[in-house]
């Protein structure tokens, strides 16, 4: 990452009040991933695809009503997986913890999908059931075995596992030439300031080190050698009208800088050119992608300072989500 010497990286347990979880089914090849926010979260997204899979994204719109969020939920199953965030709010009920209507507390939990019925089984989808489970699993976060003296380390996070244990890019021509990724995690701070990021990278496109420049994984060529160039491949196929749609990178900044809704929602934009960096192309109709962005903390930060810094954060995540698969 460029300005190491103002830019740290963290553990993952140093975001406090934030807890992620995981839960898959290894044989199918689909799962979940949760991030838990003790005490509730204020949060914006951003979505730049074409066909988003989600559930109560409007609850982040900066013009409904101003109540923190209890968890985000990431899932395979594409909108089949939309179940899983019926356990996460069963779990938050058990535990107290949801929007006091009077006669009960109902947690609000956003969550977005990737299409991975490519892979593994097209019948095997996340429910409520794993939904339950990655919030378990999110109870051992300090607590697992290997991690450091803070806590769960990011690269323990990171992975064919969750929600990404389904993911793969480069699928313009199927899945017989796609690039296996996963679960990308990391966290940094600038000063007191704290950015973690967390991406499932499932794209239509290539993927790309902004810094070198080097296709580090996408769509591979025909005879096997090395990849091709999705780009070229798509335009070539301008005139089909059935190209492959199973796609879709979703992601989450998360920080403790105090911010509102609607520069939680312009910090999402910003963070999207992380996207613009690392993937070409994206954004499209064959993609849902999708960035929230949530504040968990009260550090008085820079809008812009804030912006740029998630961006770099998450193009580092996305890099992890391949080089650890």
């Amino acid at each position: 990452m460029r300005n190491a010497d103002l830019i740290k990286e963290i553990s993952i347990t140093k975001m406090e009040c934030l807890r992620i979880g995981n839960a898959q089914d290894e044989e199918a090849k689909t799962g979940v991933t949760v991030l838990l926010f003790d005490g509730g979260a204020t949060v914006g997204v951003d979505i730049s695809g074409g066909g988003p899979a989600s559930r109560e994204t409007p609850l982040t719109s900066p013009v409904t009503a101003d109540n923190p969020i209890d968890a985000i939920v990431f899932s395979g199953g594409s909108a089949y997986g939309l179940a899983a965030s019926d356990g996460a709010m069963r779990y938050l009920e058990e535990h107290g913890i949801g929007y006091d209507t009077g006669f009960a507390k109902v947690p609000l939990v956003c969550q977005s999908c990737i299409y991975d019925l490519g892979i593994g089984s097209a019948t095997v989808r996340p429910d409520a059931k794993m939904g339950y489970a990655a919030c378990v699993d999110a109870e051992q976060y300090l607590l697992r075995e290997g991690s450091d003296v803070h806590g769960t380390k990011s690269s323990d996070l990171c992975g064919s596992l969750g929600a990404g244990i389904g993911a793969t890019v480069g699928k313009l021509c199927g899945m017989d030439r796609a690039t296996k990724t996963g679960l990308g995690v990391c966290a940094f701070s600038l000063g007191e300031l704290k950015i973690a990021a967390i991406v499932v990278l499932n794209a239509l496109g290539d993927v790309f080190d902004p810094e070198s420049g080097q296709k580090i994984a996408g769509l591979r060529a025909a005879n096997g050698e090395g990849f091709a160039d999705t780009c070229e491949e798509l335009y070539r196929l301008a005139r089909r009208t059935d190209l492959f749609t199973g796609n879709t990178t979703i992601g989450a900044i998360v920080t403790n800088g105090k911010f509102s809704k609607a520069e939680l929602t312009k910090i999402a934009s910003m963070t999207r050119n992380a996207y613009a960096r690392c993937i070409r192309p994206v954004g499209t109709l064959a993609d849902g992608d999708t960035i929230y962005a949530a504040s968990i903390g009260d550090i008085p930060a820079d809008i812009n300072v804030a912006g740029t810094f998630a961006a770099e954060v998450m193009a580092e995540a996305i890099l992890r989500a391949v080089r650890s698969a």
